[in-house]
Parts: structure tokens; sequence; C-alpha cells
């Protein structure tokens, strides 16, 4: 009778868990959609942050968006609600992050970022140490902005597409941080 009910209840059960959690890399767990300003965004992939020579993992990227596609420019340009959610896996100091930012802002593949500087500085302004497990997210929802999420807090909204082209480009355009990272993102990952 134990083993019956053990077996009903991994065919009830099991199903609604593995729903939950679509994919995971390196440990982390992210779920399969999230619900961002009445709606759904799907995700597209996952990718690890290597830094250094030496590749150590620093965190792992989730793409959601509503459409999935596997080709970043059109992703960068598109006006759909996007979401690119970060777990770190190793403690990150603020100052490191905003240096990483400001160095893929000016990657020559960003174009001209005079038109963002300011809104550039609010970002990182947003930016605090990063703890091993702690999350960080960007959703760009059309009209309204990107709403920064840093440890559980929304720190607030940047305006501009342009900004948020800048934003998802550092991931997924010519020159991301590591090119494992773009491939998975873009759900192209052989892990």
């Amino acid at each position: 009778m134990r083993t019956l009910a053990v077996a009903v209840f991994a065919l009830l059960f099991l199903p609604l868990a593995t729903a939950i959690v679509a994919g995971e890399l390196a440990g982390v767990a992210f779920p399969d959609q999230v619900g961002v300003d009445s709606r759904t965004l799907h995700l597209n992939g996952l990718g690890l942050r290597e830094a250094t020579i030496l590749r150590v993992d620093v965190y792992v990227a989730a793409l959601y968006l509503e459409k999935k596609s596997s080709d970043a420019d059109e992703i960068i340009r598109s006006e759909q609600a996007k979401r690119l959610a970060m777990k770190f896996v190793r403690a990150v100091g603020r100052k490191e992050i905003v240096k990483a930012w400001n160095e893929s802002f000016e990657e020559p593949a960003s174009g001209s970022t005079a038109a963002l500087k300011d809104r550039i500085a609010t970002f990182n302004s947003f930016m605090t140490d990063m703890p091993n497990g702690g999350a960080m997210s960007f959703t760009y929802v059309p009209g309204a902005g990107v709403a920064v999420e840093v440890l559980g807090a929304t720190k607030g909204t940047i305006p501009g597409a342009d900004f948020a082209q800048a934003l998802f480009g550092i991931w997924l355009g010519a020159y991301p941080p590591n090119p494992g990272l773009k491939q998975g993102l873009l759900g192209k990952s052989d892990r």
C-alpha cells in the first residue's frame, strides 16, 4: 500500500514540480516563465558568466522573452517585454560590477553612449555589493523603460528604448562578457 501511495504521489505532483523550474545551470535554477506587466515571458536560455583566463564562475543569467528567439539582433531591437535575471554564484563587489557595466557600455558595437551618460550613472547608482546567492534583474517594458531590481528590492526604472538596447546589448551584442554566456541566453548552449 505504501508503494502505491508513493507512486500516486509521484505521478500527481512531480510533473508540477518540473513545470515550475525549467532550467538549471551550474546548480542555479530558474522558472519556465515569469509574469511582467500582465504579460507572460518565457525562458529563452541560460548562460554562465565566466571571468578571467581561469574561467571563474560569476553568475548564471536567464533571458526571458515574450516570443522566444535565437536572433540576438532581433532580441536587442525588439519592442517586446524582456527580462535578464542573474543569480550570483560568487560574491562580487559594487566597484567591480560598475566597472564591468561601464566597460561593456563602451564597447565599439554599442555606438555612442553620450546620450546615455546620465542614465548609465543612475543605473550604476542602483548597484551594490552582491553576495554569493544574490540576485538582480533588468526588465524592459516598452513605453516604461528598464526596471532594475537588486537583492529583491526595486531600485528604479531607467527610461528609453535606446537604454534597453544598450543594456541588453551587453550580453547579446558583438562583445558579450564571454561567448558561452551569449550562446546560452540564445538557447544555443551545448551544456
